[in-house]
């Protein structure tokens, strides 16, 4: 959250090696609340954290590639920010962490051309449920039935296996995992009609899934 910090890691990093390839903005928080449950700190720790880190984290990023030499037609470096499939279609339970997800989105497609111009790769990624501490800690409460709709919760493997084997080497701009979910995920996002028409189904699957 902290702009100064983010520009010290990186010049510190570089203090004892020679280049940065990649920066990953993984850190996230997600407290579920439906709309008469949110407290106003709770609005300031979701932006704060899921959409000003990941803008801090990648300006602190670009201001200490752009200099670099290019390296082996890889560019001067690549920046992984990790969204959510809430950042792709709104969940309703957990409002604050789609919203803030879906800024990250569009902060990341957004500058993805300004970094072009200076040979600065941008991935944004996808996940479906994984099994970390930040969701699992909410697995069975009503607000985050919804999430919980996939036929599985992904490990963190899967998530980081996909970044290093797809991510890294093919630098799609976009990268949903799954690929199939983030589908669904655009879809609903595009048309919330149909999406409300489906809420009440998809809600009491979350829940038996849950």
């Amino acid at each position: 959250r902290d702009p100064l910090q983010w520009d010290s890691v990186l010049q510190t990093t570089l203090r004892r090696w020679p280049r940065i390839d990649t920066v990953m903005n993984v850190a996230g928080v997600m407290q579920p609340g439906f709309i008469g449950d949110i407290e106003p700190g709770h609005v300031d720790l979701h932006f704060d954290v899921n959409t000003k880190g990941t803008v801090y984290g990648t300006q602190a990023a670009f201001r200490a590639m752009r200099n670099q030499p290019e390296a082996d037609g890889r560019g001067r470096g690549h920046i992984i920010n990790i969204a959510s499939l809430a950042g792709l279609s709104p969940v309703p339970g957990i409002s604050l962490y789609s919203a803030s997800k879906f800024a990250v989105r569009g902060y990341s497609l957004s500058v993805v051309h300004e970094l072009r111009k200076h040979n600065i790769a941008l991935t944004v990624v996808f996940p479906d449920a994984a099994a970390t501490p930040l969701l699992m800690n909410h697995a069975h409460e009503p607000q985050t039935a919804l999430i919980f709709t996939g036929f599985r919760v992904l490990k963190p493997e899967d998530v980081a296996r996909a970044i290093v084997e797809r991510g890294l080497v093919r630098r799609p701009v976009e990268l949903p995992l799954p690929r199939h979910r983030g589908l669904l995920a655009k879809l609903a996002g595009a048309w919330p009609a149909l999406a409300t028409l489906l809420f009440g189904s998809m809600t009491r699957l979350g829940l038996r899934r849950q």
